[in-house]
């Protein structure tokens, strides 16, 4: 009778107890380290300056961030920028353009010959045969109407000074004036439909 007794006092204790619930308070030090945190980030945004120093950052102003007004001046918007931007990744900024695949602008006839046919070709884009200085391209060049006057004129004048091209600058209002005058919604198709440009009278 002693032997089972004692038997089952041995196994009682190896049991672990029942489990209870009772409250658990956060530590004190957790507390007090999250109340420094919050108190530390209130007294940074009260005694700290609103924007930080004023000379870093971004510099633009308010009227660098504006879109250029329909009919400015060409000098009014940057054209080697306009080049780097929108033109640079296929003629490259040499204006060498690549070999077979997109054509030069160094030298071209296209550039360097008349205004209102390299106006509209900004304006509307060209699709199909192009020959430049000697050599056939067969490519897609897209519009560029959703750009300005001002800096379709200041593109067209940077490209046409730069490099070997030695040709005068174009207005603004040329690419206003052909804007009005042909509302094409596509591109032309090849060379033949560009050249007939020159023969219509301005």
């Amino acid at each position: 009778m002693q032997k089972d007794h004692a038997s089952r006092n041995r196994a009682q204790d190896r049991e672990t107890e029942d489990p209870s619930e009772r409250n658990r308070p956060i530590p004190l030090i957790v507390a007090a380290i999250t109340l420094a945190v919050v108190i530390f980030g209130v007294a940074y945004i009260l005694f700290s300056e609103p924007f930080g120093e004023a000379d870093l950052g971004d510099r633009r102003t308010v009227a660098d961030l504006q879109a250029p007004v329909a009919g400015a001046s060409a000098a009014a918007a940057d054209g080697k920028q306009v080049f780097t931007a929108n033109c640079a990744a296929c003629h490259q900024a040499t204006g060498k353009g690549l070999p077979g695949v997109f054509p030069p602008l160094d030298g071209s006839e296209w550039v360097n010959g008349d205004e209102r046919t390299m106006a509209n070709i900004l304006l509307h884009g060209i699709n199909g045969e192009l020959t430049v200085m000697g050599s056939t391209f067969k490519g897609a060049m897209p519009s560029f109407k959703q750009l300005s006057d001002a800096e379709l004129a200041a593109v067209a004048s940077y490209v046409r000074g730069e490099w070997s091209n030695k040709s005068g600058a174009i207005k603004s209002e040329l690419f206003a004036a052909e804007r009005k005058a042909d509302t094409r919604m596509t591109p032309f198709n090849g060379e033949a439909e560009v050249r007939a440009i020159t023969a219509k009278a301005p």
